[in-house]
């Protein structure tokens, strides 16, 4: 990981930067959504302190068992030590939604809604996360001026891949979000999205194989991608209605927010070139 700041012991990386970055911008979008829609942001800001926390946990814990198991056997004392990498965006989803279930059943609180408020400030935090990533993709077979040299190898950006497809994502979140026939379509839009981006990416990366050519976190995707369709089907025949629509259209985004994403996305390629790979 590249060190942007070292104090003592301790050291400032960029992925760190950029996932601290993606954490707060993330929160801001979420508190936005939340006083919009008229829910608590004081239950949706304890929602998120869970989230997170289990998330990180649910992140490492499918890191080690899915990633890199044998080392970790051999070597349990490192497994805590997320500050040496190893952490899985799909493991944080899972964490993160079983903190999510927990948290509204003790609390007695509308979880799909609630997660409709969230589905576009994680997909953002998550592009904005992806920038600072040091896990490449495979070498490329033909010489792409878009690759990033390492060592004497041509690499596919896979994080910024990544990144883009979910910058564009949250645009279509965004558009959405005011339009949701039903509490829960929002977020699960947002996790089949998810998963169609992270198919994709994942035929530029090296993992470990599932039935070849596809990952683990190819079959992984495309579990969550079936779980979401049944939510789906499962959510709109119970009628459970949103109360906040007000718009007719399905997209609505007008041409300022447009421009904000995409200087998001300009800002995070020119980063990634010129600063952090450079």
């Amino acid at each position: 990981m590249k060190t942007i700041l070292n104090i003592s012991h301790y050291s400032i990386n960029v992925f760190g930067l950029f996932i601290a970055i993606g954490i707060i911008v993330g929160y801001l979008i979420t508190m936005k959504e939340a006083k919009r829609k008229e829910f608590s942001t004081d239950t949706i800001s304890d929602l998120i302190f869970y989230v997170i926390i289990f998330g990180i946990i649910g992140a490492r814990l499918y890191y080690v068992l899915v990633f890199n198991l044998d080392y970790y056997l051999n070597n349990p004392n490192k497994i805590i030590a997320i500050w040496d990498g190893g952490l899985s965006i799909q493991g944080a989803l899972i964490g993160g939604g079983i903190a999510a279930l927990v948290y509204s059943r003790r609390k007695e609180i509308n979880l799909w809604r609630a997660a409709d408020i969230m589905g576009p400030g994680t997909i953002l935090g998550q592009a904005i996360g992806r920038v600072g990533c040091d896990v490449f993709g495979i070498a490329m077979k033909n010489k792409y001026f878009w690759g990033v040299l390492r060592g004497s190898e041509l690499l596919h950006p896979a994080q910024m891949y990544e990144s883009v497809l979910n910058y564009i994502l949250f645009g279509i979140l965004w558009a959405r979000r005011k339009s949701v026939k039903y509490d829960g379509q929002l977020f699960f839009t947002y996790l089949i999205g998810f998963s169609i981006n992270r198919f994709i990416v994942e035929f530029f990366r090296a993992n470990p194989i599932f039935i070849k050519p596809l990952t683990v976190a190819h079959a992984t995707s495309v579990i969550l991608i079936i779980i979401s369709i049944i939510a789906l089907r499962i959510l709109k025949k119970k009628g459970n209605n949103s109360d906040n629509i007000n718009e007719t259209r399905i997209f609505s985004i007008n041409v300022g927010e447009i421009a904000i994403i995409l200087s998001m996305i300009i800002v995070s390629l020119f980063l990634y070139y010129n600063w952090i790979w450079r």
